[in-house]
């Protein structure tokens, strides 16, 4: 089992959730005071009492990074839970299974604030535009309905349409090697409550988030988090971690050429964009432009996860220590594309 790794853990959420940032103790940095508070947000349409996402942030943000994890979540209600068609257990496949507690520990020991799902992938895929949907697994509606909630920036065209009909839409309705999840359609209704009470105020709060950050630092990283089955083995040994950028448009070079120097130093196998480039949440938040970047990292599970793929494993406390080293270095490298923006900034006024 990990080790209790900080001082402070996060309570259950009241019921009623929506976004707040309560005060906490008083911490310093250099000559300025933080104060670090909860971050939860959201309702998970069937779990009373339980709020869709939580997280942490100090305000003034000690580092410029952020952490996320969308697919951590494994709060089911029971109406899901009955609606399967398939054993329960097959729905650690689709989780990022215990990637949220990485996330937690990392924030933890860095001071970076963090965002990670209560509410199961399997209820809403929070890396899916809410265009990406698959028409046949909804009633009451038809696929030339338009969504009324509007998807924003989308990652949709040809790849999420590909995603939808592959199953993995932004309701998952089957998994290769084990066919159909569901034994009946979806009511578009319930997809529009899973949007509002889950989809929208996550997006919304990771940008707030993203946000504040950016301001106080002139540039920040958003670091999302996903686990992956084990690769198979080509040429040579498989990559323990995949590290997508969409192709160059989520994040300054400089930044992954870090995250690459960092783990190859740690004699970790990396690959760039393949199988995995990012997805919906990279096409939302990141604008390099602006000063956001963002990359998509996938861990093997493997690597921090036991022999079941559902418990710690003997190496999460070193998975932990490697990415709490990776956060900080790039930390510094993150201030100092916002100490150069700022500059240029200020000298365009």
């Amino acid at each position: 089992m990990p080790q209790n790794r900080c001082k402070a853990t996060l309570t259950q959420p009241p019921i009623g959730c929506s976004f707040c940032l309560m005060a906490g103790p008083r911490d310093t940095f250099g000559d300025s005071q933080s104060v670090a508070g909860l971050v939860r947000g959201g309702t998970i349409p069937g779990a009373p009492g339980f709020c869709a996402f939580r997280g942490s942030a100090t305000e003034p943000a000690p580092i410029p990074i952020v952490l996320a994890a969308p697919h951590g979540g494994r709060r089911y209600p029971e109406a899901v839970l009955s609606a399967l068609r398939v054993p329960e257990q097959v729905l650690l496949r689709l989780e990022d299974r215990l990637v949220d507690q990485l996330a937690e520990a990392v924030a933890c020991e860095t001071g970076a604030p963090f965002l990670v799902a209560e509410a199961p992938r399997a209820m809403i895929d929070l890396n899916r535009s809410i265009d990406d949907i698959d028409w046949d697994m909804l009633a009451g509606t038809s696929r030339t309905q338009s969504h009324r909630f509007g998807g924003g920036q989308s990652s949709a065209n040809g790849q999420a349409a590909h995603r939808a009909r592959s199953g993995l839409g932004l309701v998952p309705r089957r998994l290769a090697a084990v066919g159909e999840l569901w034994k009946t359609r979806l009511d578009h209704i319930e997809l529009d409550r899973r949007i509002a009470q889950i989809h929208q105020p996550y997006h919304a709060t990771l940008s707030n988030l993203i946000g504040r950050v950016q301001q106080r630092w002139g540039a920040v990283l958003l670091i999302d988090l996903h686990s992956m089955p084990p690769l198979p083995a080509s040429a040579g040994p498989p990559a323990e971690f995949v590290i997508g950028d969409r192709f160059g448009t989520a994040c300054d070079g400089s930044l992954v050429a870090s995250v690459f120097s960092y783990l190859a130093a740690a004699g970790r196998q990396v690959a760039h964009n393949r199988p995995y480039a990012g997805g919906f949440v990279l096409d939302r938040h990141a604008r390099r432009s602006a000063g956001i970047h963002a990359v998509q990292i996938e861990i093997d599970r493997t690597a921090y996860l036991d022999a079941g793929m559902a418990q710690p494993g003997p190496g999460f406390n070193a998975m932990v220590d490697l990415l709490v080293g990776m956060v900080r270095g790039l930390a510094g490298d993150v201030a100092a594309l916002g100490r150069d923006r700022l500059r240029w900034r200020t000298a365009a006024e």
